[in-house]
């Protein structure tokens, strides 16, 4: 896979697991938010978010929302490289996107936007990161590249005709 078909930084590579695999012999929902999720831990690593900095300061990170999108199936064994794009943060958040590819082909699998919260676990509150974490976070940003704001980020889910909607709802 070429590197510059990819966006964002890679973050993590794996291999669809046969546990993975649903009825309709593919990769099942729920591991692709797995996979995403441990590219979140690996990403959060390069911040100092590690499970010693849980640990002994007491804080961590909690998922507010998140966006999945499936754009192309993988399978058992299909290895994948997931890649992180850092869109926004603040002193208490961080809004992230990322991108799963397979590993050999290059095709672009899911995407996964994200946003996190910063939390003192001794009180269960959102709180500031400290400065050494937004140090490192800051670098990252630096380092991510120039890739733009992703089509798929911040998109809405509808029925762009529907025959139905819940109380005239958008639509």
């Amino acid at each position: 896979m070429s590197e510059s078909a990819m966006q964002g930084v890679e973050i993590l590579h794996g291999h669809v697991l046969p546990e993975w695999i649903d009825l309709n012999d593919h990769m099942n929902v729920a591991y692709y938010v797995l996979a995403f999720d441990k590219g979140i831990d690996a990403m959060w690593a390069k911040f100092g978010i590690t499970d010693d900095y849980i640990r002994e300061r007491r804080c961590s990170t909690f998922a507010a929302e998140t966006h999945v999108r499936w754009v192309r199936e993988i399978s058992e064994g299909d290895p994948y490289t997931i890649t992180a794009q850092v869109l926004a943060y603040d002193a208490k958040r961080i809004h992230q996107f990322l991108r799963m590819y397979h590993g050999t082909e290059g095709y672009l699998a899911a995407t996964a936007e994200w946003m996190n919260l910063h939390v003192d676990l001794t009180v269960r509150r959102v709180a500031p990161f400290a400065d050494d974490i937004l140090g490192l976070l800051h670098a990252f940003v630096a380092d991510q590249g120039d890739d733009p704001w992703p089509a798929g980020a911040g998109s809405v889910m509808r029925v762009k005709k529907p025959i139905f909607s819940v109380g005239g709802g958008p639509a």
